[in-house]
């Protein structure tokens, strides 16, 4: 007699495997997008209090915040004007100045926003002002925007 011992997986098998796993992942990748999304707005939440510290500290140096044509750069790079540059003992961040994680820069004016003295922000996942939900600016947003 003749007995015909073979092993592996038909073709059967196989796309019946590659279904279930295309279900899982249809099931649980857009909890994982979610997730992605969240963590990107709790590091802009940290990244805009790193910076507003940051102003903080240059203005006890400086003894006022940066102005909106100066913006963020100056915690950076010392200013031209002599007379600021001596009172001036930055850089006041520990790497280079930031975007958001979403690739764009963040929004300085020396205008208020709440009980900020300066506005700062992201716009957010779209780069636009305003938006809702992930679209939306984060951060200490102008006064009557």
């Amino acid at each position: 007699m003749y007995t015909k011992n073979s092993s592996g997986f038909t073709i059967l098998e196989m796309i019946v495997v590659l279904v279930m796993i295309g279900l899982i992942m249809g099931l649980v990748g857009p909890r994982l997008f979610g997730q992605a999304d969240k963590a990107k707005v709790q590091t802009t939440q940290a990244q805009i209090k790193m910076l507003k510290g940051a102003l903080q500290v240059m203005r006890l140096d400086l003894g006022r915040f940066p102005t909106t044509q100066e913006g963020l750069q100056l915690l950076s790079n010392r200013p031209a004007d002599n007379s600021i540059a001596q009172k001036w003992h930055g850089p006041y961040l520990e790497e280079t100045l930031p975007n958001d994680p979403w690739n764009n820069p963040y929004q300085y004016r020396l205008q208020p926003s709440g009980t900020q003295p300066f506005s700062l922000y992201s716009l957010g996942a779209d780069g636009r002002d305003g938006g809702e939900d992930l679209n939306a600016d984060l951060g200490y947003i102008p006064s009557g925007s």
